[in-house]
């Protein structure tokens, strides 16, 4: 059965190894990270993760340049004053490990103390880290059909399964934005997403928070609502807004709000209005011409994101979408910095994270 998965990779440079294998000592299964005392009282998270007086504050942080996941969310949290609640990656199905192993030995050692959200694309990414972006589809049709499920997807659930700890797990993140990649249809991103759901339920990982997740592009409305699995597949819905700015050549400048209330609106009508809302992505490109603008933007964030009551988790995008300075994303220093710092202390965002 390895056959088939082992051709592809050897053909894309990757050798996969024996998927599962690696763990904190670079063997075996993750250690059970389920430990600690649930916090309790009106505060407490629920059991898919909510937090009910505020909303977690999460970050997507690239690795950083000696390939530590680890050494870069703290030197982030550094910067930011804080520990990150939520701290979010990027996992391909090659079932390296480099990026194919869900909760990597860094993953895990951060996740004893924050939550985790892994993304799990159903492509075999051609450099490390997706660094250029380029893949292969693996596509959705065959996940569906239950053709990767010994060679790829059954050691990567029993991994997450030993760790034991809740973890968020986005499948196919922006998946709108997938059919135009060659992913497949919407009919069969729904079939894919059910069977994952369900192969996890069989090998009994139930420490799973299925989190759905699209663009929030509402030009990709249609395509949207068609690629929903269902409510009792769903425990929250997701979406990547930003405030692009001069990054697309448009002189609209969108502060957060307005960057992300007509998708959330469009979401909660649509899609579910049952769900807690994740921003599973946001930032604000720079505006050069007023440096202060992207200091505001995210400053002002605690002020009105109770307008947007369901958004329970906000997660930074902290890479830039090129090297065009103009689509610079992250709040590495300067304004953005001073901004998001502020932002991150304000009580809302300083909720009891469990550790199991």
């Amino acid at each position: 059965m390895l056959v088939t998965v082992a051709a592809l990779l050897a053909g894309l440079g990757f050798w996969a190894g024996r998927s599962g294998d690696a763990g904190p000592s670079g063997r075996g299964l993750p250690a059970n990270a389920a430990s600690g005392e649930v916090p309790t009282g009106p505060c407490a998270p629920t059991g898919t993760l909510v937090p009910p007086c505020g909303a977690w504050w999460g970050a997507y942080v690239p690795y950083a340049a000696n390939g530590s996941l680890k050494d870069a969310v703290l030197g982030f949290e550094k910067k930011i004053g804080r520990k990150l609640d939520l701290v979010y990656n990027y996992h391909d199905m090659s079932g390296t490990e480099l990026d194919g192993q869900l909760l990597t030995p860094d993953e895990q050692e951060l996740g004893r103390d924050r939550l985790l959200m892994l993304a799990w694309e159903s492509t075999i990414w051609t450099e490390p880290h997706h660094e250029n972006w380029t893949e292969t589809q693996l596509g959705w049709r065959n996940i569906a059909s239950g053709k990767h499920d010994e060679e790829i997807l059954d050691p990567q659930i029993r991994r997450i399964k030993a760790y034991g700890k809740r973890v968020f797990l986005s499948f196919d993140q922006e998946t709108d934005a997938r059919i135009k990649e060659g992913a497949g249809t919407p009919e069969e991103f729904v079939a894919a997403y059910r069977h994952l759901h369900d192969r996890f339920r069989e090998l009994g990982a139930d420490n799973v928070v299925w989190v759905w997740t699209v663009s929030g592009y509402l030009g990709s409305a249609k395509e949207m609502k068609a690629l929903y699995p269902g409510d009792e597949y769903v425990d929250w819905i997701a979406m990547d807004q930003y405030n692009y700015y001069g990054c697309h050549d448009t002189t609209d400048w969108k502060d957060f709000l307005r960057s992300q209330q007509p998708s959330y609106e469009w979401l909660r009508a649509n899609v579910s209005d049952s769900k807690p809302v994740m921003l599973a992505e946001f930032a604000t490109a720079p505006d050069a011409d007023d440096p202060r603008r992207q200091r505001d933007w995210y400053a002002q964030i605690p002020d009105v994101v109770e307008q947007l009551p369901e958004v329970k988790a906000l997660v930074h995008w902290n890479r830039p979408t090129s090297e065009d300075p103009a689509c610079d994303l992250t709040v590495n220093d300067g304004p953005g910095l001073e901004g998001y710092r502020e932002a991150g202390k304000d009580g809302y965002f300083q909720q009891p994270v469990p550790p199991r």
